[in-house]
């Protein structure tokens, strides 16, 4: 005698409370974090700079009754920005539209693609405006052995790697190149893995790591030892395969780290080791950051194109206020 199954009186359809989308926390990027983002009205423009040797350079001398002040002088220049425009869009057409399942908005879906593409290329921009060598005043390369000059032993060899000694010479390098005192570090995440396990943070933290008590390392607690105000890690990562082939997935950042300085705020005569120039004044609908969503219209195709841009220049304006490390973990 038939008998109706589990499946009779119930066809699958999609859910409306939930979808699955593997979606990076945007925390995961540093690109908008690691420099001050200065909001600009014009797509170019100039600013001025200044010779940081005629500051650090003593011209005050012994003044004879009647005579004349020690007299100094200084040198002024100027650079420029240019705030190209990164977008991409997403068609929807009409009938893709109306034909969507409640559990499904094909323009949120859109926006979020667009949205998450963005800050993938700004982070790529970032690494390769900041995060190479051939930019900073120091670049060091780790490497596995007998290091020669530029070169360290790898901060993943848990003996001889010696990451706050290096990170040390950066501070000392730095500050007594422009008397600035670097206060940022930045990393890739296999960097961080790393140190948050190398005996000689966890030497640090609270006497050390025992088995009963292991030692945990934080953001905070590195800034500590690293003697710098932030630590920020980079975890966002990205698919470099073409489309259609299997993917490749990596960090963007790499195993690479910067020590660099950044002001409290962009301001005028204030030392930068970079910083992120962004129109805002762009149609007068982007934001702080020159990002702007918005939706466009194609009549003759019954299609609707959401579209995400963003204009801004990663500009790096001073290389004595960096110093960086290449391929610093195996």
């Amino acid at each position: 005698m038939p008998q109706p199954t589990v499946g009779s009186f119930h066809i699958d359809a999609a859910l409306t409370n939930i979808s699955v989308a593997l979606l990076q926390n945007p925390q995961s990027f540093v690109s908008s974090r690691v420099f001050q983002n200065v909001p600009v009205q014009k797509q170019s423009d100039k600013y001025f700079t200044f010779d940081r040797s005629y500051f650090n350079r003593n011209g005050a001398k012994k003044r004879a009754a009647g005579a004349r002040v020690s007299e100094v002088g200084y040198a002024v220049s100027n650079d420029s920005y240019f705030c190209e425009e990164y977008g991409v869009a997403i068609p929807i057409p009409d009938q893709i539209r109306a034909n969507s399942d409640a559990a499904v908005d094909p323009a949120r879906a859109a926006a979020e693609l667009a949205t998450h593409q963005m800050l993938i290329q700004k982070e790529n921009d970032f690494s390769s405006s900041f995060f190479t060598t051939g930019l900073w005043g120091t670049d060091i390369t780790g490497v596995a052995s007998s290091p020669s000059t530029g070169q360290v032993i790898k901060w993943s060899d848990t003996t001889s790697g010696d990451p706050i000694g290096n990170v040390r010479t950066g501070i000392d390098t730095i500050l007594g190149n422009t008397g600035i005192k670097p206060n940022v570090m930045v990393m890739g995440r296999q960097v961080y893995s790393t140190l948050i396990d190398h005996p000689d943070v966890q030497g640090r933290i609270n006497g050390g790591a025992t088995t009963a008590q292991p030692s945990i390392a934080s953001l905070n607690l590195l800034a500590q030892i690293f003697e710098v105000d932030e630590v920020m890690v980079g975890e966002a990562i990205q698919n470099t395969a073409a489309e259609g082939d299997t993917a490749a997935h990596s960090f963007i950042l790499g195993k690479k780290c910067l020590l660099t300085y950044r002001p409290a705020a962009p301001s005028i005569m204030t030392p930068a080791a970079g910083y992120t120039f962004s129109w805002s004044g762009y149609l007068g609908g982007t934001n702080e950051y020159g990002f702007v969503v918005d939706t466009k219209r194609r009549d003759e195709e019954d299609t609707d194109v959401i579209r995400a841009r963003a204009h801004y220049d990663h500009k790096l304006v001073s290389s004595s206020l960096g110093y960086f490390w290449d391929a610093i973990v195996a």
